[in-house]
C-alpha cells in the first residue's frame, strides 16, 4: 500500500460524523497504512489480520464500510464477504494484489460493490470509499427537500396512482415492480434484497426502460467514476441484478451495453 502525502484531486475532508470502517488486511505493514491513511481523514478506522476475525469484528460492530484483502488466512476475503452478503448490505470494497480478472470477478461475484488493486494511493481509495458511501446513502430525487446540484444518476420521480391502487412512485415492469420512493422492489409479490449498488443500477435501468445504456454510462452514474474504471464492475454487477429479477429482465446489447426490458 503506497501512502500518499499529495492529495492530488482529493482534498482532505472534514467527516461530519464519523465513518466507522473495518480493515481486513493479514499484512501488517499495508494493514497499518491503511489504517493511519484513513485517520489522517477523519475516518474511525478497526483492523483485523485474518477473515475469521475479520467477521467476528464485523458481528460485533456497526460499521459502514467494510474494507477485505482477497488473500486472507483462516478464512479468505471472498469467503468471508459471502458471510458478510449473507447478513447485511453494508458497503464492501475488496483489495487485490493481482487485479486479475479470477480476483476480481470471485470478488465481485461474492457480493463485493467494488475494488481497488494494490499498491494504491490513498486519494484513490479515499475517492473510492467515498462513492460507495454516497451509493450507499443516496435518497431518490422526489424526497429532496431543497434543491441540490446532483453529481449522481438522475432517478425517476414518477408519483401516480391509478384506479387499480398502483402506490406512489410505483414501476411495473412484468412480475417485477420497482417503489423509486420507498425503494423497495418485489418480484412476482416477494421482496428482493438488493444492495446500494444493485439498487442504484437497476433504478437507472428503470428510468429509461427499452434504452440501451452503455457501460462507460453506467460507470459515470451508477458508480460515479469521474475518471476510467473497469467495466468488468458493471458487467459483475448486472450478472448479479440478473439473479435477483429474472436473467430475461436485462438484455444484453452486443457491442454497445444492456436495457431493461418492459415487458
Amino acid at each position: 500500500m503506497s501512502v500518499s502525502e499529495q492529495v492530488g484531486g482529493v482534498s482532505a475532508p472534514r467527516v461530519p460524523d464519523p465513518v466507522s470502517v473495518l480493515v481486513v488486511e493479514d499484512d501488517a505493514t499495508i494493514r497499518r497504512a491503511v489504517q493511519l491513511s484513513l485517520e489522517r481523514y477523519g475516518y474511525q478506522v478497526e483492523v483485523a489480520a485474518n477473515g475469521l476475525d475479520g467477521l467476528e469484528a464485523f458481528r460485533a460492530g456497526g460499521y459502514d464500510l467494510l474494507i477485505l484483502d482477497v488473500m486472507l488466512p483462516e478464512l479468505d476475503g471472498i469467503g468471508l464477504c459471502r458471510r458478510i452478503r449473507e447478513e447485511s448490505l453494508v458497503p464492501i470494497l475488496m483489495m487485490s494484489a493481482r487485479g486479475d480478472a479470477l480476483d476480481v470477478v470471485s470478488g465481485l461475484e461474492a457480493g463485493a460493490d467494488d475494488y481497488v488493486v494494490k499498491p494504491v494511493d490513498t486519494p484513490v481509495l479515499v475517492a473510492r470509499i467515498r462513492t460507495l458511501l454516497r451509493r450507499a446513502t443516496f435518497r431518490p430525487a422526489a424526497q429532496e427537500t431543497t434543491p441540490a446540484r446532483r453529481s449522481g444518476p438522475a432517478h425517476p420521480t414518477i408519483i401516480s396512482s391509478d384506479a387499480g391502487g398502483t402506490p406512489p412512485g410505483e414501476l411495473v415492469f412484468g412480475d417485477l415492480s420497482v417503489n423509486t420512493l420507498g425503494l423497495e422492489v418485489h418480484r412476482g409479490g416477494r421482496p428482493v434484497p438488493l444492495t446500494p449498488t444493485e439498487l442504484r443500477l437497476l433504478l437507472e435501468f428503470a428510468a429509461a426502460p427499452g434504452v440501451v445504456l452503455d457501460r462507460r454510462r453506467l460507470l459515470r452514474d451508477v458508480w460515479d467514476y469521474g475518471w476510467e474504471g473497469d467495466t468488468r464492475v458493471v458487467d459483475l454487477c448486472v450478472l448479479r441484478l440478473r439473479k435477483k429479477i429474472g436473467a430475461e429482465r436485462i438484455e444484453t446489447v452486443r457491442g454497445f451495453g444492456y436495457k431493461l426490458v418492459r415487458d
